[in-house]
């Protein structure tokens, strides 16, 4: 089940492969979270000290949050991987080109599980082109659904 997902993520970057993290949270960020108070609009996993970290993640606390704590909700937050994964994506971040992107945030066996996405940028005409071919595919199912209609 989907909590939050990175629509623009997949406008600005040609998503090569996906892996599933987990997340080193707090008590009242994980409470936040099952309310659906977060957004990963502008988020994006960094390298620190040999270990994945999710930036500019936005987890909004809740009103009733404990009164003897003081949420940061934009705190970089530890991303769970093997080992094997971790070396995997150090290998191919640290060539030119590619970004790590949280894509979307989900419930697996009742745990928070991000996934992210290994991408390289887009150029502005790859946008226009991808913007031209959804344009034809959704104007190719209007008339198909429209003919289909007709013919009834």
């Amino acid at each position: 089940m989907s909590i939050a997902s990175n629509k623009k993520a997949f406008h600005d970057y040609f998503i090569e492969e996906k892996f599933e993290a987990g997340l080193v949270l707090e008590g009242w960020e994980v409470k936040a979270i099952r309310e659906g108070k977060v957004q990963l609009k502008e988020s994006y996993v960094k390298l620190l000290r040999g270990a994945f970290y999710l930036v500019g993640a936005h987890i909004t606390p809740l009103k009733t949050a404990s009164t003897h704590i003081v949420p940061d909700s934009t705190r970089s937050r530890k991303l769970l991987l093997n080992a094997r994964e971790i070396d995997k994506l150090i290998g191919k971040v640290e060539r030119a080109g590619y970004t790590l992107i949280a894509l979307d945030m989900h419930f697996v066996r009742g745990r928070i599980k991000l996934q992210i996405g290994l991408g390289k940028g887009k150029k502005q005409h790859d946008k226009r082109d991808a913007e031209r071919d959804k344009d034809a595919k959704r104007e190719a199912q209007r008339v198909m659904k429209h003919a289909k209609g007709g013919a009834d």
